[in-house]
């Protein structure tokens, strides 16, 4: 006995400290590869939302806001350490989860070799802890993992709960039948709680967790009973997602609309009311439990109570909702903007077990249940939720779009590309199960498992969700890449990782081993691996192209696989012991699996997780609001250009006085609303609407209907009769309905040149250029709410502010004012200038001298030169955008009479940016930096770039042979038309400015791919 309790007691001690290794060793990597400041995509919001306790978009993450915001004051005071701290906050979360996970598998490696009361001996310890080690430290490398242990994200935070509540169960399975044990599943349910203010996807441990309990609870474990705990585990999951998040705020808001509407109270008190009673009843079923001694009722109850205490998190979001801050995402300040911000309703529902196919056309309309807002003294209606009725359905429908969606044309095309259908062919559930299984699960789930344990080539995103055959963003082992003759470009970027699935071969000797000898831990497993994978594809049913890859949803998912990697230890072990002792063969088999573990994963991915000296997502969005003129009103569209762009502002304190607008959130109410007040520096909007114009409900789409208007309207005479109440100015409908209608689409704003000298909107040498009135045609067929805003801005703003658009924004965001708009950096300001003549691309023109002062006197460059590591963001969309800017400029410059400072552009553009081809949208910028290089008699630079251009084009054309000649059905024809016309641009540049030897190489070449491909191109 006292033999057993020693080797308990140094096991103990070894297992604790080797946890606390596997915590240093991935959180100095994390640390050492920690991106400094603000990254890409959400981040930029989450830190700026963290740091002014403000409210993020839904469903929002207050536990993770208030997390954020205890790691930005250890930058005391220095705002631009800000982020370095809130990404620390993740890499520490995710070293965190490296131990727990070291501990789980740690746990689950001694069950599976010592018996109960079994005395340890040496050899045995060392293997489970080989196990753990391996398992843990292999998923620290992972690259989904890894990616988001260094910016401030909720999936690190959420990992991290994923990892303590799988870890206490198998604490509570280990002391089940010792007093108190249980307290590690209230333990769990206060995690769980908490997890749903960080993310939902730990909710989904639930069903693995029920397993545990019912394989250690059962007397009777039949495959009937277990499939019984199995849907009770199911229950309990919808339970804790529906009803104590969901419906608990949504019974507190039908309390409050009676305790206001029908009682005459003040806004909360029904809510208020409605908790008392709720934490009344659970208080009373406890005591009533403890009375009349029913332990499960008991434990059930407190678990309820805790999972509330947890989620208790979520009153931040209604106070500070209601204080008003800057972002302030849906104003979600009562019980019922509350439930619709959690549950995300503005995104629209997702059929999920019977719905329509993309091809059913909608035959009729339905009203649903009422929808209330927030009015001066009561909750009004706002409408009711449309139902639509489509002309057939199907269950499971997997390829769905609503017809009349923004995105139904683009939908309904990838579907039929992607299974071959024609245009009039009809998709049948077969097809739609094809597409399930190959799109939906394949190309949005396994092939981001095979990134993590076989192998991945470039992260170009589009391609690799379009394309289960191509080299961007898709699986390689690595092992026959040689062979495929691939471009450098490929095999010689940061994120080509071949793994050559020694991680992968790991997890499934494991996972086989796992369950030949313990069969019940190995389904506890497998219900973690797929909650956390392929069930979240089947419940978010995702329609189509998205806009980023989705891997960082399935993390919990490769977390349970990296439990088997570890476990592959023990069974190569086991396999070992057929010729070599134990202790022996569990050092060979450890050996042999860090290095094909870790050793490999870390070595192979560092690089392309190294993000310690990237900058882009910060200076590009300074750059944005360096372009603006003092005062300016900038919109903008889409996550990269808007979230970095908050954080700028809101954390950094850069240009307070520029007032952004998300045109994605102007079309709700409560962004124009807030829009209407001041914050920072920036003055409120010149939008005149009262609310009761535009509150939801209310002109929510205004529908073209032509009244014959000769020539072009003013924009306020228009904006006044489209907002007017006056059922003279609607169209009435036949069921009796009015609504207000657009009557032309041809706008104009009168000028005068004085007025506009004065402002500063020109200068008084640009004068004669100022035009009397700008005409413009509007684009769509309807005007929806932030059309009807940016109209209202036009109308009143009499020129007193600049008005500027991100110039990626797109030309449909414009509502028809490019020939008015002219490049000035990052943004294109709306001049009165006389429209030019002429012009293939009105967004190419530019206000050449201010351009000049901002991009070389302003701009920060992101340390594009000199960063070890550029992100598909900074390579695929910034940096064609900086070349296309150096472009329009030396042009700009060229053309209105400054060669000089056109020369000094692009010597400039040769300083401060690096010589990389990432796509074709760069090469085709880089062809006319060339030609420019070349005219200003910058021949070096000239050169540089031609043979550059060649370098990538010739790597590309010499793989798209090798394609041609081994399998010509993977030939990208369009790709190598594009190729082939570069190659044929810089061939003619070249000879054009009397570049007589490589003019000569270029059209040898381009003859001999001519020669090459000529039967391919017919």
């Amino acid at each position: 006995m006292i033999t057993l309790i020693l080797s308990a007691m140094r096991y103990t001690k070894i297992n604790n400290l080797l946890g606390w290794l596997c915590f240093a060793i991935a959180t100095v990597s994390y640390l050492l590869t920690l991106e400094p400041s603000v990254s890409f995509w959400d981040c930029g919001e989450f830190i700026a939302c963290a740091f002014r306790l403000q409210v993020s978009h839904q469903p929002g993450y207050p536990l993770f806001a208030m997390l954020g915001k205890a790691f930005s004051l250890l930058s005391f005071g220095d705002n631009t350490k800000v982020p370095y701290f809130t990404n620390m906050g993740s890499a520490l979360a995710s070293g965190a989860t490296i131990m727990f996970l070291f501990w789980t598998i740690t746990a689950l490696a001694k069950k599976l070799l010592v018996k109960k009361d079994e005395v340890l001996r040496a050899s045995q310890t060392l293997l489970i802890m080989g196990a753990g080690m391996v398992g843990a430290l292999a998923f620290a490398y992972t690259d989904t993992f890894w990616f988001s242990a260094v910016e401030t994200i909720v999936f690190a935070w959420a990992s991290f709960c994923t990892a303590i509540v799988f870890w206490a169960i198998l604490k509570w399975e280990a002391h089940a039948d010792e007093p108190g044990a249980d307290k590690w599943l209230v333990f769990i349910a206060y995690i769980i709680g908490l997890s749903i203010g960080i993310h939902l996807l730990n909710l989904l441990t639930i069903p693995a967790l029920v397993l545990v309990y019912y394989f250690r609870r059962s007397q009777n474990i039949t495959t009937k009973n277990t499939l019984l705990a199995f849907l009770a585990s199911i229950a309990i999951l919808g339970f804790v997602q529906y009803g104590i998040r969901g419906y608990t705020i949504n019974f507190a808001a039908h309390f409050d609309l009676f305790f206001v509407n029908t009682l005459g109270m003040g806004f909360g008190s029904g809510a208020i009311f409605f908790f008392a009673l709720l934490i009344g009843a659970i208080v009373f079923g406890i005591i009533y439990s403890i009375r009349n001694k029913k332990p499960v009722l008991n434990l059930a109850l407190v678990c309820v109570a805790f999972i509330y205490f947890g989620y208790s998190s979520f009153v931040y979001i209604p106070i500070r909702a209601s204080a008003n801050t800057n972002l302030n995402n849906a104003h979600p300040d009562n019980a019922f903007t509350l439930y619709g911000y959690l549950n995300r309703i503005q995104y629209g529902e997702t059929p999920l077990l019977y719905g329509p196919l993309f091809d059913a056309k909608i035959t009729d309309v339905t009203q649903g249940s009422t929808n209330y807002i927030k009015g001066k003294s009561k909750y009004e209606e706002a409408g009711k939720t449309e139902n639509y009725v489509f002309d057939h359905n199907t269950i499971m429908p997997r390829m769905w779009s609503t017809e009349g969606s923004e995105t139904f044309a683009q939908d309904s095309q990838f579907y039929k590309s992607w299974l071959q259908l024609g245009n009039n062919d009809v998709p049948t559930f077969a097809d739609n199960m094809r597409w399930m299984f190959s799109w939906q699960m394949y190309q949005m789930y396994w092939r981001y498992f095979m990134w993590n344990f076989a192998g991945r080539y470039s992260d170009d995103d589009f391609e690799g969700q379009t394309n289960m055959q191509g080299i961007g963003g898709n699986w390689t082992t690595g092992l026959f890449d040689k062979g495929k003759h691939l471009p450098q470009a490929i095999t010689q970027s940061n994120t080509y990782t071949p793994l050559y699935a020694l991680p992968l071969v790991m997890g499934l000797l494991g996972m086989v081993y796992h369950f030949k000898r313990r069969k019940q831990d190995a389904v506890v497993i497998t219900l973690l691996f797929f909650f956390t994978g392929l069930a979240i594809v089947l419940y978010v049913n995702q329609a189509n192209i998205q806009p980023r890859e989705r891997d960082y949803s399935y993390v919990g998912s490769f977390y349970a696989f990296a439990i088997w990697i570890g476990l592959g230890v023990i069974a190569l072990a086991n396999l070992a012991q057929k010729r070599l002792n134990a202790k022996l063969s569990a050092i060979v088999a450890i050996a042999i699996c860090v290095i094909a573990g870790p050793v490999l994963i870390a070595k192979t991915e560092w690089k392309d997780h190294d993000r310690s000296t990237k900058w882009t997502a910060h200076d590009m969005a300074y750059n944005y609001l360096i372009s603006c003129p003092k005062n300016a009103i900038l919109f903008d569209l889409g996550d990269n250009n808007t979230y970095s762009l908050w954080y700028d502002q809101e954390v950094e304190g850069i240009r307070p006085d520029v007032r952004i607008v998300n045109l994605s959130l102007l079309g709700a109410d409560w962004s124009i609303k807030q829009m209407q007040r001041k914050i920072n520096q920036a003055d409120a909007l010149p939008i005149t609407m009262p609310y009761d114009k535009y509150k939801t409900g209310t002109r929510d789409v205004i529908r073209f209907n032509d009244a014959k208007i000769p020539g072009y309207t003013e924009v306020k005479d228009v904006f006044d009769f489209i907002t007017s109440d006056d059922k003279r100015t609607m169209v009435t409908y036949e069921n009796g309905t009015s609504e207000n209608y657009l009557p032309t689409k041809r706008f104009k704003i009168t000028v005068d040149p004085n007025t506009v000298i004065k402002n500063g909107v020109v200068s008084a040498d640009q004068k004669s250029r100022i035009t009397d009135t700008l005409q413009w045609n509007f684009p769509p067929n309807y005007i929806t709410k932030e059309n009807l805003a940016i109209l209202d801005i036009l109308a009143h703003n009499n020129w007193k502010r600049p008005i500027c658009f991100v110039n990626t924004i797109g030309s449909a965001s414009m509502i028809g004012l490019e020939p008015y708009l002219y490049n000035e950096g990052f943004v294109c300001q709306l001049l009165p200038l006389k429209p030019e003549a002429n012009v293939d691309d009105q967004l190419a023109k530019t206000n050449s001298l201010v351009m000049y002062d901002n991009m070389m006197n302003k701009f920060k460059w992101g340390n594009y030169k000199n960063a070890k590591y550029l992100d598909q963001q900074s390579t695929s969309m910034f940096y064609p955008q900086l070349l296309t800017s150096f472009s329009q400029l030396s042009l700009g410059l060229i053309k209105d009479g400054h060669p000089e400072l056109a020369r000094k552009v692009l010597r400039r553009y040769n300083d401060v940016l690096p010589d990389i081809n990432p796509n074709l949208a760069a090469i085709q910028e880089k062809v006319t930096i060339a030609d420019t290089a070349y005219k200003l008699n910058e021949t070096g630079l000239g050169d540089k770039t031609i043979k550059s251009i060649d370098s990538y084009l010739t790597d590309q054309l010499n793989y798209n042979y090798y394609q041609l000649q081994n399998d010509a059905d993977k030939l990208n024809r369009s790709e190598l038309r594009f190729n082939l016309q570069f190659l044929n641009a810089i061939a003619g540049i070249t000879h054009n400015n009397n570049q007589t030897e490589l003019s000569s190489k270029l059209i040898a070449q381009l003859n001999d791919y001519q020669n090459k491909f000529k039967g391919a191109l017919e």
